[in-house]
């Protein structure tokens, strides 16, 4: 995945800075480097997936159209510095624009381009990508440092202040806490220029629904999630799959199958005792003629691994802790086993087209408002979920659901349509694919799972009563009384928060609150975040 750190003060000395960047080592095994930049300092950990070559080592600099691969040893006489985290999707076009302007490239990588655009553009640069980035890059000219992030939040990017007021970023919070009071997540969809958040596309607003018909609808769902796929497919590292057997990740492995003239390496993962989704993702595979690879875990793998999960992901969230112990543990036997480096993963479907809970909302005006906000604060939950598991292992997450054009289109789509009125969930994008026989048909037309519960029913209990073991009753009385923000309810989210706390003291609200099912509906006053507690999750669970 790669991982940036700017602070723009050069009075946090050296040695603290490079300290901190080692922390996410994990994100960018293959080179690591540390400039100082004008008033600062800008560190890069490269995970090389595009441009292999060693001119494709970060930072970039521009100087008179000349780009360039800095050195820690270089002098500071460039006019642009940037250190990015990103994928450039349609960048080989945009090169070839910007060669025509007179630019030059040294390496083959998709960020290469950007300070190049910027000089070109400005700031009107964030609105015009394609890509799922965070970046920072410094201006020599106005000396000053400017940082943004995609539109969804796909790649993180976190923000604190030094002692004398200065900003620094980093892609994770744990390169930050020692270095500042308070961590917090940077916005997606804003870039930050003297000392301002501005944003320049918020996905969850919709300005007008369009009312295209059936027909019209799924065509466009179609096509749009067919390019979303094809365009992440472009790698100069292996890529990989995960593949639960669910709908989401079978049409993502289906779609990418049909493109490839090679079996796909597909992976799923199962508890040894109970995992629903191993035969569905079998029968998948099976059917696309993947090679695919099966991980079996225990429950002391699930009990060994809670502490990892939670410093690495940075989070307490009941459902996000229990969905990454599946995906950490997959991620990381993908990383021993394989030379995959990138992952194509299924999220970002059911903040779209609905999860089990919004089959309860009350009307269409009810579903659009839940839809919105899970879009904005997706990238505190299944996105930091899926960006921390694959990121640790030292692989890159690419999610081909969360495709700009694809999240701008379906977000439109009248409400009164994407409401289950058919009789089964997410019913326009299974019609979407109906025709095309990229997934046995019995799995376009399965009841969703979660994750967790998917992995395994014993997962969650597995966790539960760990968490019972640890407090007693009246242990867990006195425990909640330490949190005002976030205040944990069950002993299991105490659990979490307790151990959460042990890395990132105080940070809490880096995470706005648990995810959970709108209790405001009827059917959806609950106290758990599975979907195991409603009454509709019926075949769900088989």
């Amino acid at each position: 995945m790669c991982s940036i750190m700017t602070i723009c003060d050069k009075g946090v000395a050296y040695s603290d800075v490079r300290k901190a960047l080692e922390k996410t080592a994990s994100r960018g095994p293959d080179a690591s480097r540390l400039i100082s930049v004008g008033n600062g300092w800008m560190g890069f950990n490269r995970l090389a997936i595009m441009g292999l070559t060693e001119e494709g080592m970060q930072p970039f600099a521009l100087n008179n159209k000349n780009s360039n691969s800095v050195k820690e040893t270089d002098e500071n006489n460039y006019d642009v510095y940037l250190v990015c985290n990103g994928e450039i999707y349609g960048f080989r076009e945009q090169k070839k624009e910007l060669e025509e302007r007179g630019y030059h490239f040294n390496s083959g990588s998709d960020c290469e381009i950007l300070p190049a655009m910027y000089k070109e553009y400005g700031t009107e640069m964030f609105s015009s990508l394609d890509a799922e980035y965070a970046l920072v890059l410094y201006d020599a000219e106005s000396d000053s440092f400017i940082a943004a992030r995609d539109p969804i939040g796909i790649r993180p990017l976190y923000y604190g202040l030094t002692g004398t007021g200065a900003y620094m970023f980093a892609s994770e919070p744990k390169s930050l806490i020692e270095l500042t009071d308070k961590v917090m997540p940077f916005p997606p969809g804003h870039y930050f220029k003297d000392g301002k958040f501005v944003c320049y596309r918020d996905m969850s607003k919709v300005e007008a629904f369009r009312d295209d018909d059936i027909d019209e609808i799924t065509k466009n769902i179609h096509d749009l999630l067919i390019k979303g796929v094809e365009k992440r497919l472009d790698a100069d590292s292996p890529v990989g799959f995960l593949l639960s057997g669910g709908l989401d990740s079978s049409l993502v492995c289906g779609i990418a199958a049909s493109m490839s003239d090679k079996p796909l390496e597909t992976w799923a993962i199962g508890m040894d005792i109970d995992a629903i989704d191993l035969k569905y993702a079998k029968e998948v595979a099976d059917f696309i003629h993947s090679n695919h690879h099966e991980v079996i875990i225990s429950k002391d793998d699930v009990v060994e691994a809670l502490d990892t999960v939670i410093k690495a992901l940075g989070t307490y969230d009941i459902t996000t802790v229990r969905a990454s112990i599946g995906m950490f543990l997959l991620c990381k036997a993908i990383h021993e086993q394989s030379d995959n480096k990138v992952i194509l993963t299924g999220e970002i479907s059911d903040e779209i087209f609905g999860y089990k809970y919004t089959d309860f909302a009350p009307n269409a005006n009810e579903f659009q408002k839940e839809s919105e906000k899970r879009i904005r604060e997706l990238h505190m939950y299944d996105v930091l979920r899926a960006d921390r598991c694959i990121s640790v292992n030292s692989l890159e997450a690419r999610v081909p659901f969360g495709d700009l054009d694809f999240v701008d289109y379906c977000m439109s789509i009248n409400p009164e349509k994407k409401l289950n009125k058919y009789g089964k969930g997410k019913y326009l994008l299974r019609k979407a694919f109906e025709k095309d026989n990229f997934i046995p048909e019995s799995i376009l037309w399965r009841e969703k799972a979660a994750f967790s519960d998917a992995v395994g029913h014993s997962l969650k209990d597995d966790l539960a009563d760990l968490a019972e073991s640890s407090y007693t009753d009246e242990e867990f009385e006195e425990g909640v009384k330490k949190y005002t923000h976030a205040k944990p309810f069950t002993k299991e989210s105490l659990l979490y928060r307790d151990i959460f706390e042990k890395y990132y003291p105080g940070q809490s609200e880096m995470v706005v609150d648990f995810w959970m099912p709108n209790k405001n509906w009827e059917g959806c006053n609950v106290n758990d975040p599975s979907a195991r507690v409603l009454s509709n999750y019926g075949e769900s669970g088989v």
